[in-house]
Formats: C-alpha cells, sequence, structure tokens
C-alpha cells in the first residue's frame, strides 16, 4: 500500500511531519539511529522517498506502522491518500 501512494505522499507530506515520523519511528525501533541520520540529512523530497522505500523493505508491520503514524500526525494527508 505504501508503495501505491509513494509519489503522492513525497508531494504532500510535510518538513516537521516527516520529522515527527522519524522520531516515532526511532522510539518504536523499527528504524535505528543510523538509519534516521541518513534521512534527516536529505532534502524533503528525498527524506520522503528514502523513508517509504526503507519502511516498506522491513516488511508489512514496518509499513502498516508508518500508515498508522501517517493517520495520527496528519489526517489531512491520510485522507488525502485514502489510507484512513
Amino acid at each position: 500500500m505504501l508503495f501505491s501512494v509513494r509519489s503522492q505522499f513525497v508531494d504532500a507530506v510535510s518538513d516537521p511531519v516527516l520529522n515527527k515520523m522519524l522520531d516515532q519511528l526511532l522510539q518504536q525501533d523499527i528504524i535505528n539511529d543510523e538509519e534516521k541520520d541518513s534521512v534527516a540529512t536529505k532534502t524533503k523530497a528525498d527524506k520522503a522517498r528514502t523513508l517509504i522505500d526503507m519502511v516498506r523493505k522491513k516488511g508489512a508491520r514496518a509499513s502498516s506502522d508508518v500508515i498508522k503514524l501517517i493517520r495520527k500526525l496528519d489526517v489531512h494527508l491520510s485522507e488525502k491518500l485514502h489510507l484512513s
């Protein structure tokens, strides 16, 4: 599901939401410090692309957790991506 909304997510997500997502994914042990740091240094679009691709490679549970985070952190974006 994340792959199908990847380009829309990249275009629409805000930098503050991405940063909150990174923090929460780190707290939930979905990503590690090194992964967070490598994503955090990129431009907004590259940050969004890298985050989606990184999480997708971690499997269905991680992808599901990201979808839940999008719903929690940005309801409007979640509705726009039809994730709600």
